[in-house]
């Protein structure tokens, strides 16, 4: 009798577990549903309530953590560093990798993966950021974005410290390094060194992404920008240096050119009057 009832018991508690995660399971979509309500009327802070208990009710959901990362990063203002500001991106990051750990869809890894790689490009921490556009074209090798993000990760980071040795040589805008001067070609050799793989591979990168997209502007004009960069540091090689600044002025023309064409093909034809 009392094995009849141990196993009973033993039922009623595995039915009882069941009964409550198929409630805590209700109650989660219930919270999604009104947390995406919340999310198309631009009400984030609502939004991020719900989803935040549909992930207390349902952690293993891959879905309610990717709307609250995609939520949290909703809230995060790109260039703004304040600590709120900053953890609006930081909990957006903890959530889409806590999707890719779940191992959900493609398209929810791909989602994911590019979240990260977009926050930490606009928190300027560029290698984070380029290790996840990394993943993201390991996953999707066929999206441009990926390839341009990672191009523009590498402009960043060559442009800004360059901008600023160039400041403390007291250089202008259009004068170049020279190798002649001592100093100068301290600074070059020192920029070359450090910079020259950000270089390659954000030429690399953005080529990848206009052969994907022949027509990206955005690409070609981080191209001319690229290879200015590229020049600059071609300060013991004048031929060289004409050579990249002739390449860059090339993309200039072709970046015009895809611009027109568009502009062109959104124009609407004159219509002759009836």
């Amino acid at each position: 009798m009392n094995r009849i009832f141990h196993h009973a018991a033993a039922v009623l508690m595995v039915i009882a577990s069941f009964a409550a995660s198929l409630y805590s399971q209700s109650t989660a979509a219930n919270e999604l549903n009104l947390g995406a309500q919340a999310y198309r009327q631009s009400k984030y802070e609502e939004a991020r309530q719900h989803f935040e208990k549909a992930v207390a009710l349902a952690p293993e959901n891959g879905v309610a953590h990717l709307y609250l990362a995609v939520t949290c990063a909703s809230q995060y203002i790109p260039g703004v560093d304040s600590p709120d500001n900053r953890h609006f991106a930081e909990e957006a990051i903890e959530h889409y990798q806590d999707v890719l750990e779940l191992n959900p869809v493609r398209e929810a890894r791909i989602n994911s993966t590019k979240g990260i790689a977009y926050l930490y490009l606009n928190m300027k921490r560029f290698e984070d950021s380029k290790k996840y556009y990394h993943m993201a074209s390991d996953l999707d090798p066929d999206d441009p974005e990926n390839y341009y993000s990672i191009g523009v990760s590498d402009w960043t980071q060559c442009y800004q410290p360059r901008m600023e040795e160039r400041a403390k040589l007291g250089l202008k805008p259009g004068e170049n390094l020279n190798a002649k001067n001592t100093d100068q070609r301290k600074v070059c050799d020192a920029l070359k060194a450090k910079l020259t793989p950000a270089v390659e591979e954000g030429i690399d990168s953005l080529n990848k992404a206009i052969q994907l997209r022949p027509d990206y502007d955005d690409a070609m004009a981080y191209m001319n920008l690229m290879y200015r960069e590229k020049a600059d540091l071609e300060c013991d090689d004048l031929t060289s240096r004409a050579e990249d600044l002739k390449t860059a002025d090339e993309w200039v023309d072709k970046t015009l050119a895809v611009k027109k064409a568009r502009a062109e093909k959104q124009t609407p034809q004159n219509r002759q009057p009836e």
